[in-house]
């Protein structure tokens, strides 16, 4: 089994928190559409004949594509690869681009999931974040795909932005759970170089949220999610029913998966490429049957420390076995070792031979991650 990612690098504005690559320059889709259609039918052996079971439109705003250009692009996947007949069809979007006719017709393509971007149900923060919808919108958007019959939607929202305080971020938490969707991405906002918030961080205009605050909106989250019969999977997503989001699923578990599009990165089990970053460049190395991506091949090391960054954020944690059988009983001597002193603390459990994070190790994750990988 294995998943193929498609990112879409258009935007119609830029959001002042995002780092992920795009553009507003939408005059190059169709130039843009072509070439990743090429780079469709020059990976198809990138996945070595692998069942595609997950198809994941990111972005960017894949909801700028139109109806068509959707059905070109999987209909492309499908006569380039085998592709099962469950596949989730994962589908990213913006609420004021999901009109009834727009939502229908991408589920007619062949989208089985939604990724909503709604960010906040608090008109000012919406505003604060440069989103183009408001907390309305984005109420009906919801309600209106679930009665057209998209029973797997997922819900995005941000934690931790300038401001927020506790009542509005459990207004929030009420609203989405009120709401028919079966999933719910919550990050905590960070503040990346090149965005319009770390340059006003930087400047003193913008006040980041207090940590004590942002470790209780975190477990005002927790709690919220626990009490609407959300389990908390990996540490930013939660799921009711074990509707668990099966593309995101994979990298954590160390599937394979195709990346197509500029910035988007594959894994075939032992190296990494990344393309380019750069929607024109993309267009112009394939024009030129020029390089346009970049390789790693990974070390044991590398493949050692993948597999406790990935599966140390699950529920389903690291396995002693595991490591044992894959990177030799020296590392597992290793892990055991490091984890000890979180284990005697309360912030790691181990159930067998099953390493996970406790409640209090969430809110210290980055701390025990980086004492577990081999520098």
């Amino acid at each position: 089994m294995a998943g193929i990612y498609i990112h879409i690098p258009f935007c119609r504005q830029k959001c002042y928190y995002c780092d992920f690559y795009k553009t507003v320059n939408t005059s190059l889709q169709q130039k843009f559409l072509s070439t990743l259609l090429t780079e469709i039918k020059e990976r198809k052996n990138y996945l070595q004949n692998e069942t595609i079971e997950t198809i994941y439109f990111g972005g960017g705003t894949p909801s700028v594509l139109s109806n068509w250009e959707l059905a070109q692009i999987l209909s492309s996947i499908a006569d380039s690869f085998t592709v099962s007949s469950g596949v989730e069809i994962t589908f990213e979007a913006n609420p004021d681009d999901l009109t009834n006719s727009y939502l229908k017709a991408i589920q007619q393509a062949g989208v089985n999931r939604l990724s909503i971007g709604i960010q906040s149900f608090q008109d000012s923060h919406l505003k604060k974040m440069n989103r183009r919808h408001n907390a309305a919108e984005a109420i009906e958007v919801i309600k209106n795909a679930a009665e057209i019959g998209f029973d797997n939607i997922s819900a995005d929202l941000i934690y931790g932005l300038p401001n927020l305080n506790q009542t509005e971020w459990k207004d929030s938490l009420q609203q989405v759970f009120q709401l028919p969707v079966q999933h719910l991405s919550a990050y905590h906002l960070t503040y990346h170089e090149g965005t319009a918030f770390y340059t006003w961080l930087k400047k003193g205009t913008l006040k980041e949220l207090n940590e004590t605050e942002s470790v209780d909106q975190f477990t005002t989250l927790l709690k919220y999610a626990n009490k609407a019969g959300f389990e908390q999977y990996e540490i930013s997503n939660f799921a009711k029913n074990e509707m668990y989001s099966k593309h995101n699923t994979s990298y954590w578990m160390g599937i394979k998966y195709l990346g197509l599009g500029p910035s988007a990165h594959s894994f075939d089990g032992k190296s990494r490429r990344w393309n380019v970053s750069h929607v024109e460049s993309y267009i112009k190395a394939f024009a030129n049957k020029s390089d346009y991506f970049e390789e790693e091949i990974l070390s044991e090391k590398d493949r050692f420390n993948e597999y406790i960054l990935t599966r140390i954020r699950t529920k389903w944690g690291l396995s002693l076995d595991f490591v044992n059988q894959h990177f030799g009983a020296e590392n597992r001597a290793y892990l055991l070792k490091q984890t000890s002193k979180y284990i005697n603390t309360g912030m790691v459990l181990l159930n067998g031979d099953v390493i996970t994070l406790s409640n209090k190790g969430l809110f210290i994750s980055d701390e025990i991650m980086a004492d577990l990988i081999i520098i």
